[in-house]
């Protein structure tokens, strides 16, 4: 079994779930020698202010220990914050949701790999979900994709299938990922077999809303976790482009938000 590379490796070998084809659940993650060997994902970014409540029995006394920790967001890690939050929704909410694992879209990515991971979506009956968390690890940077009302008719005016795009780095162009993410859509579709031909899946809105911004280049994995424990929150039963963007604005949140957010990871008593 191969172990995570630390440091400054720009790849770090992921250990996947083998008892159900990559539908990751918890923190701790055995690798199948059969399923998926020698996957890599591409550097992601750093996490540089909560330690992984997994790794280490510490608690986090102050704010300024906080900000002194620096420790690399990985998908294992990320999973485990997930996770936590997650299991903190009421029911109600989740049952309008579900979410892809943070490692499906990159691997998507990877021609040999895409027929697997088309088949893990499959799974998840997406088409059934108001809302589907796709979170996003690409160039080094995190993102959150949503999906909304993807089995839904396009001429619905109360239940707009649509796209979202949250990412905290705007200034890096969040729309170079459309390509990839048309492409990953239309697969979708036809693996499930659904009617829509392509023109009518390009056609699905890409919005990207102009939501806060991070402060510097290691805080898009604190961002993306709160974007799914607010948008969960706070994303209205039915989806409508007429109200778009709802509570995603520029002055959604302050930074100062995530990193208390963030500081509360450690202990899951205190996120609600």
């Amino acid at each position: 079994m191969g172990k995570k590379k630390h440091g400054d490796d720009a790849s770090i070998p992921i250990e996947i779930g083998s008892s159900d084809l990559g539908y990751l659940r918890g923190c701790r993650k055995k690798i199948s020698k059969q399923d998926l060997l020698d996957i890599e994902l591409t550097a992601p970014c750093f996490l540089d202010s909560i330690p992984c409540r997994t790794r280490t029995n510490r608690r986090v006394k102050s704010k300024n220990s906080i900000s002194k920790q620096k420790s690399k967001l990985d998908s294992g890690s990320f999973e485990c914050y997930f996770g936590t939050i997650w299991s903190r929704f009421p029911e109600d909410k989740r049952a309008l949701f579900t979410y892809l694992d943070c490692q499906w879209f990159a691997w998507y990515r990877k021609t040999s790999y895409r027929q697997k991971v088309l088949s893990w979506i499959k799974r998840k009956e997406i088409f059934s979900k108001t809302y589907v968390l796709v979170p996003i690890v690409c160039w080094d940077h995190w993102s959150l994709l949503i999906f909304c009302h993807l089995g839904e008719s396009s001429q619905s005016k109360t239940r707009t299938p649509c796209v979202l795009l949250l990412d905290s780095l705007q200034m890096s162009d969040p729309m170079r990922l459309e390509p990839d993410i048309r492409k990953f859509m239309l697969d979708i579709y036809k693996a499930e077999g659904r009617p829509e031909n392509k023109q009518m899946i390009y056609k699905i809105p890409l919005l990207v809303p102009k939501v806060p911004q991070q402060r510097n280049g290691k805080e898009c994995g604190n961002f993306v976790l709160y974007f799914i424990k607010l948008f969960v929150e706070s994303a209205p039963k039915n989806f409508s482009i007429e109200g778009y963007p709802y509570f995603m604005e520029k002055d959604w949140f302050h930074a100062e938000a995530v990193e208390r957010f963030c500081e509360r990871l450690d202990s899951p008593r205190k996120l609600d």
